[in-house]
C-alpha cells in the first residue's frame, strides 16, 4: 500500500463517494460531517495510509503546529507528570510541545512571554511564579496564552487550576476526622501574598477555625524534600509537637516522613501525615502517603483546549477562569497499614 501514501483529496473523495470539501473537513477535524460519512471517509483514508501534509496546512493557516509549555521546575515530579499530560493532549491535535524551565525567575518568565513571537510558536501554556497580572496585561505580544497554577487569578489571560483552598480544607478535615487535635501546616511562605502557599494556608485555617483548634504553622523557602525534613525537625522541637501534619505538597511530606522515621516516631500512630499533588513517589513510600490528587489529565486537557480556542477563535473574548477536579486519596500515612495476611503454609509445613 506504500505507493498510495501520495493519494490526493480528490482520489479519496472519488473512492468514498463524497465531495473533496467533505474529505477536507474530515482531515482537518471539523465537526460538520455526519458520523456515517466521517466513518466512510476515514476508512478510505486508512486504506490508502493517507498522511496529511501538516507543514503545508499550518503554513496556509499562518501557524506552526508548535506550542510552548513553560514550567518552574522540570525535576519536580508534579510538573514532570503534568508535562506528559499536556504533551498527550496536544498530540491529539497533532501539535508539538517545546518545554522551557523558568526556575520561577522573573527574567526568564519575561523572556518567554516577550520572545515567543520570534520562536514561531502558536501559543504558550505558562505556570508563572514571579510575574504578576499587571505585567501580563501590559504585554504587547499577541501570542495565545493560558496560565496554570495559583500565581494569577482573574487576570488578563485564560487560567485553569484546582480549588486549592477547598482541597487544603478537605485534607485538614480528614485529619481532624481521625481525632487529631494538634495539626500543623507545613509549607507556608513568609511574605507570600499570592500563589500556592496562601491558598492552601487559607484552607487549613478555615478547617481549624471551624473546629476551634489552634494553628501551628511551619514555613519553608521552597517546596523540596530537604525543606520538609528541616521544617518537620523544627516542629518536633516545640513544647507541644503535632500529632498530625498537613504538608502543602508531597515533596515536603516525603521529607517530613524521613525526619519522623529517623526520630523513631511511628506514622500514623504517633504523627499522621498528608500531602498534596499525588506524585508517584508517594504511592510507593513506606508508609504510602495520603494526599490530594489534582486531576492532572483534566488540567492538561482544559489548558490545551483553551489555547486552541484562543489560537483559532476571536482574540477579543474575555479571559476564562476554569476549575479542574481533585480527590482526596487516603493512604497508610493517616489510616495505618492493613494487617499482614498470614502466608499460606507450603508443602511439608
Amino acid at each position: 500500500m506504500g505507493e498510495r501514501v501520495g493519494a490526493s483529496l480528490r482520489d479519496i473523495a472519488r473512492l468514498a463517494g463524497v465531495s473533496v470539501k467533505t474529505v477536507s473537513n474530515v482531515v482537518n477535524g471539523y465537526a460538520r460531517v455526519s458520523p456515517e460519512t466521517r466513518a466512510k471517509v476515514e476508512e478510505v483514508l486508512s486504506q490508502l495510509e493517507y498522511r496529511p501534509n501538516l507543514s503545508a496546512r499550518n503554513l496556509r493557516q499562518g501557524r506552526t503546529g508548535v506550542i510552548a509549555l513553560a514550567l518552574p521546575e522540570l525535576d519536580a515530579p508534579y510538573f514532570a507528570e503534568l508535562s506528559r499530560f499536556v504533551i498527550d493532549a496536544a498530540a491529539e491535535l497533532r501539535w508539538l510541545v517545546v518545554i522551557e524551565q523558568t526556575d520561577g525567575s522573573l527574567e526568564r518568565e519575561r523572556r518567554i512571554l516577550d520572545g515567543v513571537r520570534d520562536h514561531r510558536v502558536d501559543g504558550v501554556i505558562l505556570s508563572p511564579i514571579a510575574i504578576g497580572a499587571d505585567e501580563l496585561a501590559a504585554r504587547t505580544d499577541a501570542t495565545a496564552l493560558v496560565l496554570l497554577g495559583e500565581r494569577i487569578h482573574d487576570g488578563p489571560a485564560d487560567h485553569v487550576a484546582i480549588d486549592n483552598v477547598r482541597a487544603a480544607r478537605d485534607v485538614t478535615e480528614h485529619l481532624i476526622g481521625l481525632g487529631r487535635t494538634r495539626i500543623a501546616a507545613l509549607g507556608a511562605e513568609d511574605n507570600a501574598a499570592s500563589g500556592t502557599a496562601p491558598l492552601r494556608l487559607a484552607g487549613y485555617r478555615e478547617a481549624m477555625a471551624a473546629h476551634g483548634l489552634p494553628e501551628t504553622i511551619a514555613t519553608v523557602e521552597r517546596y523540596r524534600r530537604d525543606q520538609g525534613a528541616a521544617a518537620m525537625a523544627g516542629l518536633l522541637e516545640r513544647a507541644e509537637p503535632p500529632d498530625a501534619v498537613f504538608c502543602f505538597n508531597d515533596l515536603l511530606a516525603l521529607g517530613a516522613l524521613r525526619t519522623l522515621l529517623s526520630c523513631g516516631l511511628r506514622v500514623p500512630e504517633d504523627v499522621a501525615l498528608a500531602g498534596l499533588d499525588d506524585i508517584e513517589d508517594g504511592r510507593f513510600s513506606t508508609p504510602t502517603l495520603t494526599t490530594v490528587a489534582p486531576d492532572k489529565a483534566e488540567l492538561a486537557r482544559i489548558a490545551v483546549d483553551l489555547l486552541k480556542q484562543r489560537i483559532e477563535g476571536p482574540a477579543d473574548h474575555p479571559p476564562k477562569e476554569v476549575g479542574a477536579g481533585y480527590r482526596l486519596v487516603a493512604r497508610e500515612s493517616t489510616l495505618g497499614r492493613s494487617p499482614a495476611r498470614p502466608r499460606p503454609a507450603g508443602p511439608g509445613r
